[in-house]
């Protein structure tokens, strides 16, 4: 009974423990992006860009070790807009106390991500809504936190493509002899 009563409460600290880390790690914000317009059947890149709390840092989309979590984007997806690539930048390499012989790949301060999206010929014009998560892992400089999604929303305008130009008929060889 002893036994099973101890288990229950190391089970109960290490939750407890866990509980509080999470509510210590920070919280990245999205700035709001800016309104793109996309032309029917053309592809734009919708720019948006996220603020790492001051005194953190994140996991870049490539950090250098198996055991930490990578930044990811992922899009829902939409019926009349293609999401094509999601393009990151280039991580800042830095060494920490807990890893001081371990260069990790991170970003800090802010960082953009550009996501290209492409409505399909038969979108109606007009405003739409893009929603995704980005999935992230923070730490300070002495210990990284339980990892994290942001839910995120950006708006597209579709406008409506221009008509197809008009070619001439081909003409005959013998029609201005």
């Amino acid at each position: 009974m002893k036994r099973i009563l101890a288990s229950g409460l190391l089970l109960c600290a290490s939750a407890f423990a866990q509980d509080e880390l999470a509510l210590k790690a920070p919280t990245l914000k999205m700035l709001p992006p800016p309104l793109v317009t996309v032309v029917q059947g053309k592809a734009g890149a919708v720019p948006l860009t996220f603020r790492v709390p001051r005194g953190y840092h994140i996991n870049s989309n490539k950090p250098k070790s198996e055991s930490l979590i990578p930044t990811t984007l992922k899009m829902d997806a939409t019926t009349d807009i293609v999401i094509g690539r999601i393009s990151f930048p280039e991580g800042r390499d830095m060494s920490f106390a807990f890893a001081p012989d371990e260069k990790l790949n991170v970003y800090e301060g802010d960082f953009a991500v550009s996501v290209l999206v492409r409505p399909l010929l038969s979108v109606q014009s007009g405003k739409y809504v893009v929603r995704g998560r980005l999935k992230y892992q923070a730490c300070d400089n002495a210990a990284c936190y339980p990892a994290k999604e942001l839910p995120l929303s950006f708006n597209v305008r579709i406008a409506k493509a221009p008509p197809p130009a008009r070619k001439n008929p081909a003409q005959s060889p013998h029609a201005h002899r």
